[in-house]
């Protein structure tokens, strides 16, 4: 599974993990997440985040 990593304060989602405190349900792909999604540490945009491997 991929992981993303914000570029501004290092939060990293796991599409296996999901995120609960977004109601993110585990396996969800990250394609899959609205646009509108914000970082839960920092509030950074979907966009200021990158693929990690």
């Amino acid at each position: 599974m991929a992981k993303y990593k914000c570029k501004v304060c290092g939060y990293v989602y796991d599409t296996e993990v999901g995120d609960e405190k977004k109601n993110i349900a585990p396996g969800t792909p990250w394609e899959e997440i609205s646009d509108a999604f914000k970082c839960p540490m920092c509030g950074a945009p979907k966009k200021m985040f990158k693929l990690i491997e």
